[in-house]
């Protein structure tokens, strides 16, 4: 190779190492764009209406409302559970509810727990029954697929007030403590008779 293409070689190489740089930076540029796109896309998808989850569940608790006794939603809004009688006793007396029938178990309804079965006279823990109702819309849409608390317990009171030997006889059943601190149960269950105290006692004065 003559020194003369050699040097011209050398300059050409030099000329283009500019614009070389320069599509490497651009190459660099747009990679980095891309991926803040994809982290950006994925917070949104990630967060979505941040006000989306309180809205659903307000319209899950009207719904839950409409649905219960006075004396059930009460108990909802200020215990954060529901109590449902068993039937097996109160199916012993035609017509009479279960409470008056005395009952000699009764469930408690907590939001994403298991449905919790005791004896109202002892406090004894039963059992616990895991069922579990996915939001299939939410599912479809891209959303969670956990349904808004007031609608799950909504879900469990339909499912244990409507057939509660299909519900028992569908949903796993533990022993008390698999999934609830039995100590958190025999907490709620005095804070339950504290609040039917206090009901009772209220109810009776303005009756005087």
């Amino acid at each position: 190779m003559s020194a003369a293409l050699f040097a011209l070689i050398l300059v050409a190489a030099l000329l283009a190492v500019p614009s070389l740089v320069m599509a490497f930076h651009r190459l660099r540029d747009e990679r980095d764009r891309r991926r803040r796109a994809r982290r950006s896309h994925g917070d949104l998808v990630t967060i979505g209406d941040p006000g989306r989850e309180r809205r659903a569940e307000q319209r899950a608790r009207e719904l839950l409302r409409s649905c219960v006794n006075d004396e059930e939603w009460d108990m909802y809004r200020d215990l954060g559970f529901l109590r449902v009688w068993g039937q097996s006793a109160a199916e012993a007396k035609a017509g009479a509810s279960r409470e008056a029938a005395g009952s000699r178990y009764a469930y408690l309804i907590y939001p994403h727990k298991p449905i919790t079965a005791y004896v109202p006279d002892s406090g004894r823990l039963l059992s616990e029954y895991c069922v579990e109702f996915p939001d299939l819309a939410g599912g479809m849409t891209g959303g969670g697929t956990k349904l808004p608390a007031s609608d799950d317990v909504l879900a469990k009171w339909m499912a244990l007030t409507g057939d509660e030997h299909r519900l028992i006889r569908d949903a796993n059943m533990h022993l008390p403590g698999r999934q609830l601190d039995p100590a958190r149960v025999r907490r709620d269950l005095w804070r339950l008779a504290q609040w039917e105290r206090e009901r009772g006692a209220s109810v009776e004065a303005r009756r005087r």
